[in-house]
Formats: structure tokens, sequence, C-alpha cells
């Protein structure tokens, strides 16, 4: 065999961040190390993996080609390490999540699945849709969780649990007497809206696409409690996820507002590349997930376990 794990470990980290220096950087190795070992992979196979320009590193079709089999194989080198040192299969789990999974049952999820499996590395990445399926299409993460539609041609969508929007204001509004509100009232508010981006802004978006009509967006942030304390301030109403407002309406810090003209349904989904190696931790994690949420019809009906 010409190749050595060590040079697949250097070329997929390559791949990865487009940089010699950068890729140095994440292995903990010198600058030079790492060059030497792309260029002896490159020699001994007598192939070119990256096309260069100045100082970036961009994957060729054969570098596009080795890059899934070189990612699976280091996670089944890895699991085998482990193995052959008498430790458990589950080396690490590297997730990601969208903001509503991500700050509201991805933390308990894997408080959860490490009570079962302590010796099990975890990472989670929070971000919007769009970061996370960009995340997983280039093997920077196992797993995504997210909100959002997903069409890349590299990704495997798995729905998990439906979920569902709803439009909310503060407890002084005029719209927490009315209980609802038509299409034609909702368009005379100010609003406070996530990001574009953002699969909870998508959902919303696709919602109101059959309105003529533009909305007063006063603000768009990028994380759900702010958005909260906006409308709890009264700068405007709001739309998100149930499942981010159910301890608020629990308290009547904020009200929910039907609106029986809009489909705020949509659904939650698990992503991972199609071409990556499920590790034992990517399967457990996956069944323990689907465990907790079986029968469950909407997401703010979960109830997950305490973590002790």
């Amino acid at each position: 065999m010409r190749f050595t794990l060590r040079q697949l470990q250097v070329f997929v980290s390559v791949a990865q961040h487009e940089s010699v220096s950068r890729a140095a950087e994440s292995l903990a190795l010198s600058q030079s190390a790492t060059s030497t070992s792309l260029t002896e992979l490159e020699r001994q196979s007598d192939c070119q993996l990256f096309d260069r320009v100045g100082k970036r590193l961009s994957l060729n079709a054969l570098g596009h080609q080795l890059l899934p089999q070189a990612v699976a194989l280091l996670d089944q080198a890895k699991e085998i390490e482990r193995l052959l040192s008498g430790k458990s299969s589950f080396g690490s789990l590297n997730l990601g999540a969208t903001l509503t999974v991500g700050n509201y049952l991805a933390t308990l999820l894997i408080g959860n699945f490490m009570q079962s499996h302590p010796e099990c590395r975890v990472s989670l990445h929070v971000r919007n849709t769009a970061h996370i399926v960009q995340q997983i299409a280039h093997y920077e993460l196992d797993l995504g969780l997210i909100e959002g539609d997903c069409q890349h041609p590299d990704i495997e969508v798995q729905p998990w649990v439906e979920d569902e929007l709803t439009v909310f204001c503060a407890p002084q509004h005029p719209l927490a007497k009315r209980g609802s509100a038509t299409l034609e009232q909702l368009t005379q508010e100010a609003w406070i809206l996530r990001e574009q981006g953002s699969g909870t802004r998508l959902t919303f978006d696709q919602a109101m696409r059959h309105h003529p009509q533009s909305l007063n967006v006063r603000l768009e942030l990028e994380h759900t409690e702010a958005i909260k304390r906006a409308v709890e301030s009264g700068l405007g109403i709001g739309c998100i996820s149930r499942l981010a407002l159910r301890d608020a309406f629990r308290r009547g810090s904020l009200v929910a507002v039907d609106t029986p003209e809009l489909d705020l349904r949509r659904q939650f989904y698990f992503i991972w590349h199609k071409q990556k190696y499920q590790t034992s931790a990517m399967r457990e994690f996956l069944e323990q997930c689907q465990a907790l949420t079986a029968g469950v019809t909407r997401s703010d009906e979960i109830v997950l376990p305490p973590i002790v």
C-alpha cells in the first residue's frame, strides 16, 4: 500500500480548509510536514488532487472522488483503533443543529446520549440551516439536525418530527385580546423575524407567499430568545416555533395568535452526507432521538428526560 493513514488525514484536512497552513494548525503539525505529506501522497500515486490558485488549494475532479472514501476510511480506522485499545467504538460525535433544534432539543438529547456513553466526546455547532447543510456537504460534521429544507444532491435527508410555527405577541398587544388575526390584520403590524437563510424564516415566507402586500419587518434577528425579548418589549409581533415558546406561553409573558389563513407547519430532519461512513455513535444517537420522539405528533409535545 503506497499511502498512509496520516497522508489521508492531511489530505482531508487540506480539502476542508483549502489551505496547507490552516490544515497544519488543525492537525497540530508544522506547515512543512503537512505540505511534505500531501506532496508525497500525490507523488507516490502519480496524480494531482488539487488545483492550486495562489495560496488556495481547491479539489480537482479526482480529489472530489477521493474525499468521501478517505473520510470513511479514517472514521473506520478510528473505530478499529479504539476497539484494539479495549475501548468502546463510541469515540466522538460531531453534531450540527439549527437554532430552534439546537437551543431547545439538541443539548438535552446530547445529555441523554452521554449518560449512556460517557466515554464519547460530543461537540455541537449551532448555526442556521444554510450553514449546517454546507458543513455536512464538506464533511465537517457527522450529523445535522435541521428545521429547514435541504435539496443538496450529496446529502441524505430523513424526516424526524413535525414542528409548527406560531404568530405571537405581548400580553398587552391588541391582538392578544382578539386571540386571532386575518392576513389583512397581520400586514398592518410591525414584525420581528428570523434572518434570511434560517429554516424558520423560509417556512414563514412560504406561508406568506400568496399575499401580495409586503410586511413591515422592523427587525431581523439571528436568535429566537432575542426575538422573544423584543416582542415582550412591545416592538412588534413575531413568528417562531411553538417549541421555543412553550415556557413563555405557560408563564403568560407571551400570547399565541391564531392565524387560520396561514399554514405554518414544517418538519425537523436528520441530515448526513450520503457517502459518509456511519459510525456506531451516529447510529446510536439517531436511534435514541427517534425513541424519545416515538408517538409524538409535534415538537412542543416532546417530554425529555431530566439530566442528572
